[in-house]
């Protein structure tokens, strides 16, 4: 059985919590720790209760919602999967661009509201596993197994088979047994998982940044820091991507930045 999902709400309004209240126990994977009515509670809630998962009003007395992600950040707190609440659209854009989850306009259709909550089980899911596996990584310590560090891939391409070099690998994605090479001419499909492969990789050359990606270091063009205390990864093809809050320690790591 999986561990429930802790949550956090946050409105100023009593029948908005309600109405959330009464949502969330349609999903019996969700447990509601507290409420919050003001964005100065929420902040000192989420330090003291650490929930997987926000329900965040934007619009609140003196702090936003808005507002309290960036105090979570500036005091190098963790931030929960953020979904949005509130009566008005228009804060839509800005919400997707700080990084939230999800956006749920007033009155929330229960459809909608069960819809969101899957997205968020599955990525704090994939945020438990990942830690789980680290820690059991950490505990057999460098004395256990090791496949040693992979140079080269084989890779099927129409109908041959292709020695891939690590090197001029600009990232790598996953797709559940499988990740795809990204590459200057195109990207090449290979049968492991990210798991497995990170495993094998040259940890100086390359960074996990997210569950599903792997960064080739000497392709990466700059880093800039956001709000909620992610990065986001420009490479020098140009694309842009995000070093979750997961994996920010890998930054002190490998490149001198402070990851919190």
């Amino acid at each position: 059985m999986s561990e429930a999902v802790r949550c956090l709400i946050v409105d100023d309004e009593p029948l908005a919590v309600e109405s959330l209240r009464s949502l969330a126990a349609l999903e019996p994977a969700l447990e509601v720790i507290g409420e919050a009515a003001d964005g100065q509670a929420a902040v000192q809630a989420i330090e003291e209760l650490r929930p997987d998962l926000l329900f965040l009003d934007v619009r609140m007395q003196e702090m936003d919602g808005f507002d309290v992600l960036a105090s979570l950040a500036a005091r190098r707190l963790r931030v929960p999967v953020t979904i949005f609440v509130t009566a008005h659209d228009e804060h839509a854009v800005r919400a997707f661009e700080a990084r939230a989850l999800d956006y749920l306009l007033k009155p929330i259709r229960e459809s909608r509201f069960l819809d969101a909550v899957a997205a968020a089980r599955s990525r704090i899911e994939a945020d438990r596993e990942w830690t789980a596996a680290q820690e059991r990584k950490e505990r057999r310590g460098a004395g256990g197994p090791s496949r040693g560090i992979v140079r080269r891939l084989p890779v099927r391409k129409d109908g041959r088979i292709t020695l891939v070099r690590l090197s001029e690998v600009e990232w790598i994605e996953s797709e559940a047994n499988y990740v795809r090479l990204h590459m200057p001419d195109g990207a090449h499909r290979y049968r492991e998982t990210m798991n497995g492969l990170e495993a094998r990789l040259d940890p100086d050359q390359f960074l996990r940044i997210h569950r599903s990606v792997i960064v080739n270091i000497e392709c990466i063009r700059d880093l800039r820091p956001w709000f909620t205390g992610e990065y986001i990864v420009t490479l020098k093809s140009g694309r842009e991507l995000t070093l979750t809050r997961t994996y920010r320690g890998n930054l002190r790591r490998l490149v001198g930045i402070d990851g919190g």
